[in-house]
Formats: structure tokens, C-alpha cells, sequence
């Protein structure tokens, strides 16, 4: 009996062993999982894209989060996420914060958007120029009645300040892109934390203006046309006004990635420049880069 029992220790021993030494000649399998944070305007999208690469590839998990860009830039330069989300471009100092932190950004560009301005559909205004939109969001045009509409007070409505859009519109908009321009919102523009809740106030407030992605606009509010000169040309957004250059509130998506990523995060970024993900760019209302190359 007991030497019954000894060879069926060594026996099992040796498995062991063998297993051991098996397994210690074995690669750990990389990483299938990529964490994926920032601009509010790009999380549908986001949404979309890894909803899409998960049925393609079930072997990989993507987490989708928004919180805004700086939000998603922030975690980046921590190295709390592989993928940053952003709808402007990373700023110096959080350059340099990355760097500090032994991460190098890169950046890519994903996908196109238009700011549309928007309105009640009851406001009688149908277009609006730059010039007329930073005086109104300086807080110096206060009425309607000032720019063809009705004698009703302004209500200003943005994005809040940790939103890429909002830094876009501040810099390309209210102060039309001259980096020595120091104006700010109005002090008493209501700042709303997502692009659904600007949608909301507007179709609700007839006196309400507000900007969004073009992606997020419905038919509940009113889209102005935009012109730079005010006997215009004033145009509407779409990807076709915003790919000839017509429509003058456009702008990159990006997303950010350390320049050691994970191969699965580089085979990630290329699926989403291939015409299958620009795909569902167009399908949620922005604009694909690949329609930017081949009209290039």
C-alpha cells in the first residue's frame, strides 16, 4: 500500500513539474483591454467605435468614459488611461506635465466637427455673423431685437470650462482667433456640463443661444447659418460645407495616446482610420477624415 502511495506522488509530482516548466517557457498574453476617457463630444462616437471593434474582436474590452477633454488629457499625463479623447488640441503646459511624467504624447486625428449655433425654431433669426456671436457671448449684444429678432433678452448658454469645446469657442469664436484678444463669456453665460443638457435649454428657452457638435444637434432647436462678413455668404453646417472650407466653425477630433502604447491600443487607432469606422463618423453627423483625404 505504501509504495502504491509513493508512486502516485512522484507521478503527480512530475506532472507538476512538467506543467511548471511548460508554463515558464510561456509569453504572459499581451493586454486586451484599453481605457478610453475625455471630450464629452466625442463619447457617442467613442461609444460607437468600441461597441463596433468588441464585435469584430470579442477578445477585447474597451471602457468608454467622458468628462471632458481636460479630463481625459489629465488622466493621460497620470497614465491612468491608454486612450485621451479630445476635441482640441492638448495644450503646452500639459505637454510639458506629460513629459514630466515620463509620457510622450501623440496625438491623432480621428474625425472632423462643425459648431453649430443654435436657437429656439420659434426665433425668427436664421443666421448670425462672427463678429455678431462674440459680441453676444462678450455680453455687449444683450437683445435679440439688436441682431433682426424680436425684442426679447439674450440668454447665453455654453459648454463649462473643462470642455474642449467651450476652449474652442472662447479661442475661435469669441475672440476670432487672435491669441492677443483677452475676452471672455459674459459673466452671466450658464455654463452646462454636457452637450445634451445645451440641446435641452435651447429647444425649452426661446431666448436661449447656444453652440454644440454638430453630432448633437436635433431637430428640437434651430441651426443658424454663420457668416464671416455681413453681407455674408452665410452658411449652414454639414460634413460637405465643412470639407470645402464654407462653413467657418470646424475643427479636429483627437485622440491622445503615450508613445509606448500597447500594440493593441496602435491596431485600435488604425481600425478607427479605416473606412469602416469614418463609416460611423458620418452616421453620427461629423466629419470623416478619410472623405477630407480623397477631396484633398
Amino acid at each position: 500500500m505504501k509504495r502504491i502511495t509513493v508512486f502516485v506522488i512522484v507521478i503527480i509530482a512530475m506532472i507538476l513539474t512538467a506543467c511548471t516548466a511548460s508554463g515558464s517557457d510561456q509569453t504572459p498574453p499581451p493586454s486586451t483591454y484599453i481605457q478610453n476617457k475625455g471630450s464629452d463630444t466625442i463619447v457617442n462616437l467613442a461609444l460607437a467605435w468600441a461597441e463596433e471593434y468588441q464585435r469584430l474582436h470579442p477578445e477585447v474590452r474597451i471602457s468608454v468614459t467622458g468628462g471632458g477633454s481636460g479630463t481625459g488629457i489629465t488622466a493621460m499625463i497620470s497614465g491612468t488611461v491608454d486612450i485621451a479623447n479630445a476635441s482640441r488640441q492638448i495644450k503646452e503646459e500639459e505637454m510639458q506635465a506629460a513629459l514630466a511624467n515620463g509620457i510622450e504624447p501623440v496625438e491623432h486625428v480621428v474625425a472632423r466637427d462643425a459648431i453649430a449655433v443654435i436657437v429656439h425654431p420659434q426665433n425668427p433669426v436664421n443666421q448670425l455673423t462672427i463678429d455678431q456671436i462674440s459680441l453676444i457671448y462678450q455680453g455687449v449684444i444683450n437683445n435679440w431685437q439688436e441682431v433682426g429678432g424680436e425684442n426679447r433678452p439674450i440668454v447665453r448658454l455654453s459648454r463649462e470650462t473643462n470642455s474642449g469645446t467651450h476652449v474652442y469657442f472662447l479661442e475661435e469664436v469669441i475672440r476670432k482667433g487672435d491669441h492677443n484678444n483677452k475676452a471672455i463669456f459674459s459673466a452671466d453665460t450658464l455654463l452646462l456640463p454636457s452637450s445634451e443638457g445645451i440641446i435641452a435649454e435651447v429647444s425649452d428657452n426661446p431666448n436661449a443661444i447656444g453652440y454644440d457638435g454638430l453630432g448633437y444637434v436635433t431637430e428640437h432647436v434651430k441651426v443658424l447659418a454663420i457668416g464671416t462678413q455681413p453681407q455674408g455668404p452665410f452658411v449652414l453646417p454639414s460634413i460637405e460645407t465643412v470639407n470645402s472650407g464654407a462653413y467657418p466653425i470646424s475643427r479636429d477630433l483627437y485622440m491622445y495616446t503615450r508613445r509606448d502604447a500597447p500594440p493593441l491600443v496602435g491596431e485600435y487607432l488604425n481600425w478607427i482610420l479605416s473606412p469602416q469606422a469614418q463609416d460611423i463618423v458620418s452616421r453620427l453627423g461629423f466629419v470623416p477624415i478619410v472623405t477630407l483625404s480623397a477631396g484633398n
